[in-house]
């Protein structure tokens, strides 16, 4: 496993923090972490996962944008403010459904060896299930 570069998101989190103008105060509150733990992160050093899970909403970072930095590609926007670029997430309609389960079949075909048929239709079904749990994929 290749080391995480924390120096890399402590310098995003921060940027992105002055961005949006928050104290690290601020914006440890707003993520329910500890000051300390919010410092920790922009020190570079390391915090439990779920913390860097908490930081991402605040940031408005797509989930696991600061796991996304750790492992050296960059952080999604998804509010971005007046002049940025960013994503818009919204549900995908319920016609989606058969098209997630077979891009999900495909992908556990191509990067995994040893699934079964009846293995890699409860994952595709399990996949499904969670988006729409999650409010991402209708029907």
């Amino acid at each position: 496993m290749a080391p995480r570069d924390l120096d890399a998101l402590a310098k995003a989190v921060k940027k992105r923090r002055i961005e949006l103008a928050l104290g690290y105060k601020r914006a440890a509150n707003d993520a329910g972490i500890a000051p300390d733990t919010w410092k920790r992160i922009e020190t570079g050093l390391p915090v439990r996962e779920i913390s860097y899970a908490k930081v991402d909403p605040v940031l408005h970072w797509a989930p696991g944008s600061c796991t996304a930095v750790l492992d050296g590609r960059s952080p999604v926007l998804v509010a971005p403010m007046e002049g940025e670029a960013g994503v818009s997430i919204s549900p995908m309609p319920p016609e989606a459904l058969e098209t997630v389960k077979d891009v999900v079949q495909l992908a556990a075909i191509a990067t995994t060896s040893g699934l079964t048929a009846d293995e890699i239709r409860a994952l595709s079904e399990k996949v499904v299930r969670d988006l729409k749990e999650k409010g991402l994929l209708g029907g």
